[in-house]
């Protein structure tokens, strides 16, 4: 959809000519925030590739990050059902919160499965140059890519045998394992499980 035919499908009278828009974490899943525009701020959001905002505090225009560089740069959007809102799914540059934190919905938005997940990758990726004395992960990576792949090959074993003896619970420990060092593996080469999606999406065209 182009710009042009976004703004003639927007209720605009509806919402009194200030659009909700919710911005998610394209790589997450992850809610960040929800702010509003109004059609000024919508082109400028189109000519940026960024997120721009109609401050209504300020009465103007804001470029979300235009402060503390935390940009939200735009892969895709799309309205409602009701054409009264706005989702723009987002790479977010840093923090978006004021507040310091990933969201704006911080204390709900982290107990969701898949950010949980995401968090936890990102997690993985900051301890690399961490203290091995204190972190099993920052050991792991220090051990070298062979020793990571065999915990992989290892876990991968165990979780097979919990399977064929149909134990549940020793199942969703050994995936758990399996899950958390194939993490470890792919941070070790510069990978994520986003790189894996983007794989199981091209071979699901």
């Amino acid at each position: 959809m182009n710009l042009e035919e976004l703004i003639r499908e927007i209720n605009w009278q509806k919402v009194d000519k200030l659009l909700p828009v919710i911005v998610q974490d394209i790589r997450s899943s992850e809610v960040l925030m929800l702010g509003y525009m109004n059609e000024e701020a919508l082109r400028a959001s189109f000519e940026k590739k960024r997120v721009v905002f109609y401050s209504r505090t300020k009465k103007r225009l804001w470029l979300k990050g235009e402060e503390s560089g935390n940009f939200l740069d735009i892969v895709n959007l799309g309205l409602d059902c009701d054409k009264d809102s706005l989702l723009i799914l987002a790479k977010p540059c840093g923090v978006t919160c004021h507040t310091g934190t990933i969201s704006c919905f911080e204390e709900v938005s982290k107990e969701a499965d898949f950010v949980f997940l995401a968090r936890l990758a990102r997690l993985i990726n900051e301890r690399k140059n961490a203290d091995e004395s204190t972190s099993y992960t920052a050991k792991l990576f220090k051990s070298g890519t062979k020793r990571i792949a065999q915990k992989v090959g290892e876990e991968g074993v165990e979780t097979a045998l919990a399977a064929c003896v149909r134990d549940k619970f020793e199942l969703a420990n050994e995936a758990a394992d399996l899950l958390y060092h194939l993490e470890v593996l792919l941070a070790d080469l510069d990978l994520s499980l986003n790189d894996v999606i983007a794989v199981l999406k091209q071979r699901n065209h």
